[in-house]
């Protein structure tokens, strides 16, 4: 099942199993929405149909919205990682549960988290693979020079997640 919610970052389409949130999609219009559930549809061996109501879908859109509001920062809810496995999923966990809201980490620091130091590159392509942005913080892996690092949803959007926890300033305009 999937729905659209708009955001302050634009529309993100939620997709969900019956295990838990396993799809956010950053700039969902129609294509790129209908381009997911295609790729969807052949990596869970089904179509999800839109169902903006589903229990999880509906909570996950109010956590999200609330996120956005200044109101949450963390999510609760289940979250189904079939979409990603071994070293990117072991970071991506890491991650969730280790990088709060309103702060960073470098990504040779999360690599060595995970027992990989040296593996910072590798944390990038986890990072890029990211099924599940905003919900899995991937906003908040950041060059440890300082740098704001890239970001599959752009890097205008990472900008404002960062602002938005406070590790940035609001841009002026």
């Amino acid at each position: 099942m999937w729905a659209v919610v708009g955001t302050d970052i634009g529309p993100l389409m939620l997709a969900a199993t019956r295990d838990g949130l396993v799809n956010v999609v950053f700039h969902a219009t129609d294509a790129v929405r209908d381009r997911a559930v295609e790729r969807l549809a052949d990596r869970l061996g089904g179509a999800p149909v839109e169902d903006p109501d589903s229990p999880l879908l509906a909570e996950a859109i109010r956590q999200l919205l609330a996120y956005f509001a200044g109101e949450r920062h963390d999510f609760e809810l289940p979250l189904d990682w079939s979409l990603i496995s071994g070293f990117n999923r072991q970071v991506l966990r890491e991650l969730a549960a280790g990088v709060p809201y309103g702060t960073v980490v470098g990504y040779g620091d999360l690599a060595g988290r995970v027992g990989q130091p040296g593996g910072a590159q590798a944390v990038g392509a986890a990072m890029g693979a990211n099924p599940l942005p905003v919900v899995v913080p991937c906003h908040r892996v950041v060059e440890s020079d300082g740098g704001i690092g890239g970001f599959g949803g752009g890097l205008e959007t990472k900008r404002r997640l960062l602002a938005l926890e406070g590790v940035l300033p609001e841009p002026l305009f």
